[in-house]
């Protein structure tokens, strides 16, 4: 069975982006950038939401190709391309780069995904990792907290049906006063 993760940077008060959308002030420093490629490099598959498809497809295809690319950010976009991703949404019809696109109920998807053998699955997007959060499924949480407050936005956190105890497994700083929580669901 594969372990199944959310990780995202958040704001300080819990959101993924500001309510404009804007991630600006989630920009890694080059330690954090490292520590989140390390991570990917032992996903065996990515599964994403719309709006996170849209933002990971609109930069990581070329993103070794970029002028000022650090070697960090080539091997990232290289896995990105590399890594099988399945993208759940009715909305959109085409993906591409060893992506597949999933247009029914997640939760039995990514249930079906999980009960296979292989490497970790990452969940990213707030709305996909809700159904998943609610369903129980999620074994690891990543929280990389920025200081920042942008007082709205899209939540990392959903309203749940029922508590969910966590056992923290790991803290760590980065530049920038930035804080890694990692967690895993206590079951």
């Amino acid at each position: 069975m594969r372990k199944l993760i959310y990780g995202m940077n958040l704001s300080l008060d819990g959101y993924i982006a500001a309510p404009d959308g804007d991630i600006n002030w989630g920009v890694p420093s080059d330690e954090l950038f490292q520590w989140w490629l390390d991570q990917e490099l032992a996903i065996g598959m990515f599964l994403y939401g719309r709006n996170l498809w849209e933002t990971m497809s609109s930069h990581w295809p070329t993103g070794d190709q970029q002028p000022n690319a650090t070697s960090a950010q080539i091997e990232y976009a290289r896995n990105w391309r590399d890594t099988p991703k399945v993208v759940f949404s009715s909305t959109i019809d085409k993906v591409d780069w060893n992506t597949r696109l999933y247009a029914g109920d997640a939760v039995p998807e990514i249930t079906r995904l999980k009960a296979e053998d292989g490497k970790p699955l990452r969940v990213g997007g707030a709305t996909l990792a809700a159904a998943a959060m609610r369903a129980g499924l999620i074994d690891e949480y990543e929280i990389v907290t920025h200081p920042v407050l942008v007082g709205g936005g899209k939540p990392f956190f959903t309203a749940l049906d029922n508590w969910m105890n966590l056992n923290l497994v790991e803290t760590q700083t980065f530049p920038g006063g930035v804080v890694l929580t990692r967690y895993e669901t206590r079951r």
